[in-house]
């Protein structure tokens, strides 16, 4: 993790140190990053991710006869932090569109603030329903996490995977979390004729769910669907082995991580999730893991393996470039106001963007339309069960 905090400042110093003449000879970003917090095995890979998209851009050319950076902000996955860099970056350092910020909770705020600030901000993670519907300049290359849980409950029932009963488990003070848990898991289980028999909540940093798990087995189900970040699903799903309960666990994206099922053990062997991304799914996909691999290795990052998350991350910025392009972006100061809003506009006109993950549109309530690949654990990998396409 040292590394890591390094790595960013330094970035962050190079941009600082930049001449204003040399700044004018480049098309800036801006990147809320989000380096600690309950996301962080998320997280603070993606700026990998981008800056592998911002070499694969600059080698080719860059935009409009320029190249293209990014500068940084770590707000530490909180919202307050949030709109102090949103801030930062958009009246200090004048960048044309922002990467991120990550979480529900961070856009929930840095939304309206990017409407007031009149610049692009887009997600690579946040999926609560409709959070940015209303917004004018926040964007989220994530699919809306209700379309992600239907896609799985589909899968199950073309797999003919028991599913007649189940138990919701949640994250009570996360925003994404709690959304998942009482409002997506137990409306579309619900509509998809499943029996739920018992609900339970948890604290994000809670050690023991033993109370929990007890509750849980004492109305055992074919499915448990969860609602919290990677950490608390690994420790719940132990627990529910170690008390004998024997359900599937069922989740959001938001659960989707590379190396979950490794983390989880054979605990979790069954576990069925969706995901924007499958890093085996074809030439460019393989091609992207192994040179983000190759850098995270070279960091020291805890994490080599790229999320659902990095691949996000990597198509904002592409997103970002053909919408600069297709504007014809100057990054000249003086027209800086008319760019921002001529590269949001671009982005509403996308149309089936050949993204890294698959065709991808923006719907008119600012959401990313995009596959769904429902995937299941098995002995420390993910095995790709279905492909949706975007909306299905």
């Amino acid at each position: 993790m040292r590394a890591w905090k390094r790595s960013t400042l330094l970035g962050a110093a190079v941009a600082m140190a930049m001449s204003p003449a040399l700044a004018q000879q480049t098309l800036t970003l801006g990147f809320l990053t989000s380096e600690t917090g309950p996301f962080v095995s998320l997280s603070r890979t993606n700026e990998v991710a981008a800056q592998i998209a911002v070499d694969e851009v600059n080698a080719t050319g860059g935009v409009n006869g320029k190249k293209v950076r990014f500068i940084p902000f770590d707000t530490a996955g909180v919202p307050a932090q949030t709109i102090i860099g949103l801030r930062k970056l958009a009246e200090d350092d004048k960048v044309l569109a922002i990467i991120g910020p990550f979480s529900s909770g961070q856009v929930q705020v840095g939304a309206p603030a990017a409407d007031r600030a009149g610049v692009v901000i887009m997600a690579m993670a946040s999926s609560a329903p409709g959070l940015v519907a209303k917004n004018q300049y926040a964007f989220r290359n994530t699919s809306d996490e209700a379309l992600m849980f239907e896609a799985v409950l589909k899968t199950l029932k073309n797999k003919k995977m028991a599913a007649a009963t189940a138990a919701v488990a949640y994250a009570n003070d996360d925003t994404i979390s709690r959304t998942m848990g009482e409002k997506v898991l137990p409306t579309f289980l619900k509509k998809a004729g499943i029996d739920i028999k018992a609900t339970v909540d948890f604290k994000l940093g809670a050690f023991d769910l033993s109370a929990q798990v007890s509750q849980l087995k004492a109305s055992p189900t074919d499915l448990v669907a969860v609602g919290a970040p990677p950490e608390a699903a690994i420790k719940l799903v132990q627990e529910m082995r170690r008390q004998g309960h024997k359900g599937r666990i069922v989740a959001g994206a938001t659960i989707n991580d590379p190396d979950l099922p490794a983390r989880m053990g054979k605990e979790g062997n069954g576990t069925v999730v969706p995901g924007a991304w499958y890093a085996d799914l074809n030439a460019r996909t393989k091609k992207f893991s192994a040179e983000f691999e190759k850098r995270a290795k070279a960091a020291k990052l805890d994490r080599t393996l790229a999320s659902q998350f990095d691949a996000a991350t990597y198509d904002i910025v592409m997103y970002y470039v053909w919408a600069m392009k297709e504007a014809k972006v100057t990054g000249d100061p003086a027209k800086l106001a008319a760019e921002r809003t001529a590269i949001r506009d671009a982005l509403r006109r996308m149309k089936n963007f050949p993204a890294l993950e698959g065709a991808v549109s923006f719907a008119p309530h600012n959401d990313a339309l995009k596959p769904a690949y429902v995937q299941e654990a098995r002995d420390g990998k993910w095995i790709l069960l279905q492909a949706h396409p975007p909306g299905n």
